[in-house]
Formats: structure tokens, sequence, C-alpha cells
């Protein structure tokens, strides 16, 4: 018998290489070697990437690699053990299991044959599907968002044909089976290569993978079983929803196909700013002017509220421009609990631009009772 290379030098490792070494040297060596990657030298290919499998296939099990390094061979009836590996004339037998841990080496073998090794890998493209969802998005004001609000919207979207139910076929009509895939939607081949026999399964061209002919379209719908409609649709946007959010409708998206369910319409929420109030997280600001002598001397002043009420507070005298005061609770609810933020108003002390005699002679008179001169800290101006 002559004399077979060294496993470890075939996939190019050294003899202490772990598992994962060895898998990832198997993955390199086979993609190189592969006959169907080798065109112009495909026996010499095939003869390498026989060997390269015959030494992963040792290498990879504990136990014939402890053989194979303690006898320089993991064949039982050369080490004198009797009995066999089950290897066929040379050749290992492959499913397409074998290949699951090799990422993208399994992506390669499929495309060189079509499909898997060995056992069948049929995926049923025939069977209930659900509808497309649908995506559409909405305008509403700060204020919609703050209360929440009921709309309606327009959509566009597939409903089912009522001339023919979904069928899409002709009034009196039905669907029949296919004949060229006998309704399976798939057709299957073989092909005998070096690795065995290898099963290829495409859509079938006649019915398009859905397993059923019409052969009398329904004139309404012209066989697809569905028209487009534009519906309208009521909306309940919740109180406290914010700009970007989403609210989703389930089943009023597009019809699903062979009894699956109809799919979900998105509508992205678009909230229009407000020349008032500024949102941040679930808390609401606005700006209030008061006059001088509100500021001055104190005052009871009424907040505008988002809701379109009016909210009393008390500002205490001497409050400066620039100041925030929070009344609690009066911010947007929160939608995942029953919690709600803050209204944050800040007051903006409005400096009179013209002024009557009279008022002009009461601010001079003041002015010398008090020294005109901005208030000096302790530390000094800059302290």
């Amino acid at each position: 018998m002559a004399e077979k290379e060294d496993y470890y030098e075939l996939l190019g490792v050294s003899k202490n290489a772990t598992d994962d070494e060895i898998k990832r040297a198997y993955r390199k060596m086979a993609k190189k070697y592969h006959p169907d990657a080798n065109p112009d030298n495909k026996a010499e290919a095939e003869k390498k990437f026989k060997q390269i499998n015959e030494a992963y296939e040792v290498l990879s099990d504990s136990q014939k690699r402890k053989m194979y390094d303690q006898f320089g061979t993991a064949d039982p009836n050369a080490a004198g053990f009797g009995g066999g590996f089950g290897g066929q004339n040379g050749y290992y037998s492959y499913s397409s299991s074998d290949f699951s841990d090799f990422g993208d080496l399994g992506d390669i073998f499929s495309s060189f044959f079509g499909g898997g090794f060995g056992g069948q890998r049929t995926r049923r493209n025939n069977g209930p599907h659900k509808g497309e969802d649908l995506n559409v998005s909405m305008d509403i004001s700060f204020e919609e968002s703050f209360l929440g609000v009921e709309k309606e919207i327009m959509i566009s979207r597939q409903e089912q044909c009522d001339e023919c139910n979904g069928t899409g076929a002709k009034k009196g009509t039905s669907k029949i089976k296919c004949p060229t895939c006998n309704g399976t939607g798939q057709i299957t081949s073989y092909q005998n290569t070096v690795l065995g026999r290898v099963q290829t399964t495409r859509t079938c061209s006649a019915c398009h993978g859905t397993g059923e002919i019409i052969k009398e379209p329904c004139e309404e719908c012209h066989g697809k079983g569905t028209i487009r409609k534009t519906p309208k649709i009521k909306v309940k946007i919740p109180a406290g929803i914010n700009d970007n959010q989403t609210v989703v409708l389930r089943g009023e998206g597009n019809p699903g196909t062979k009894g699956g369910p109809t799919g979900d319409l998105y509508i992205t929420i678009r909230v229009r700013k407000s020349s008032i109030f500024k949102r941040d997280g679930n808390n609401v600001y606005c700006d209030i002017p008061v006059t001088i002598t509100q500021a001055t001397l104190g005052a009871d002043i009424e907040i505008p509220m988002v809701d379109g009420s009016k909210e009393k507070y008390k500002i205490p005298e001497g409050t400066q421009t620039g100041t925030d005061f929070t009344i609690r609770g009066k911010g947007f609810k929160n939608l995942n609990s029953n919690t709600q933020g803050n209204f944050i108003f800040r007051i903006v002390v409005q400096t009179p631009k013209k002024l009557t005699k009279e008022q002009r002679e009461l601010l001079v008179e003041l002015a010398k009772t008090m020294n005109e001169q901005p208030p000096v800290k302790k530390k000094g101006l800059f302290g």
C-alpha cells in the first residue's frame, strides 16, 4: 500500500492544533481544492479534495485522532483491531448537516450544486403567507399629541376581490392543481457527483411556486384575487405620543395568501412644533412674559396650559428674568405608565419701550430713591 500523506500536513496544521484550528484549516483547504472551484484541473483537485476530507474526518474525531497519532493510521484493521470505519470505496458520504457549522462553506457547496448534499432540503413556498405590512405617516399638532386624538387616514392597499372572493378564478370556475409540479410548487432534480447523489430544488415556472393554475382568470382582478382600494381608517392617537413614534394597527395591511393573516399598518406620527410650548421628555416648557412691576412687587399671574386651560400661579417679589417655576403633574402623560411630566415656565421680564410723561416722571422719582448703579457683590464685580 502506498504511503499516505500526513494528515496534519494536508491541512497545514501542527500536531498540537486545537479543534478550532483544524476546522478553520479544513474550511480554507476545502474551498481551495473543491473540484468545481478548479474547472481547469478537476482531476487533481478532486484527488486533493478527497484527501483533505479524509484527513478532516480523522482529525476532527478525538478517538480517531488519538489512534492516528499512536499508530499512524485510523484504520482499525491496519492497527490490528479488526472492523472498519464505514468509508465507501475511499469516499465519505456527507449530508448538509455536516456543513451546518462551517458558515460560508455550506453556501459554497450550495452554489456549486443548487442544493444540499444527501437528504431533502425542500422549503415549501406555496403555503400560507402573511400579507405585506404598510407604512404611512400622519401629522398632528402639539396640542393633539398632548391630549390624544382620533383621526381618519386614507390609505392605498390591496383588498380581496368581491367578484371571485379572492380566488382569482372567474366566477363559477376554480383553480386546478398544477400538473407540472403536482401541486407542490417546486421541481426536484437529481445529479450524480463525486460526493454522491445531489438533489436540486427550484420553483416551478408553470405556477410560479403556488402549486395551482388559473385557467379562466377573474375579469375584475385579472387573476390576482385582490384589487387596490383606498379606504378611510380611524386611528386613535394616545395622549403623550412623541414625534417619530409609531402607532400599529394590526390586520390593516395587505391581505395574506393561502389563508395567511393580513399584514399590519404602521403609522409614523409627525408632531408639528408649537410657537408657545416645547417638549423635553415628558416635561413641557414655555416662556411667560411679566411686567417690571409684576416682577418687582410679585403678582398672581395666569399660565396658559397645553390643554387650553389656565393655571393661576403667584410669583414672588423680586423675580428675575430667567427664573424657572414648576407646576407638577401638568406635563405629558407617559405612554407606558400612569406618571405625568411637569410644566416648567420661565419668567421673561419685559421692559416698556414707550412711556407716558407721567410714567417717565414716576420712574425718575423712583430712580432718585435708589442707587442707579447695579448692586455690587461683596467679593467684587468679577469675584
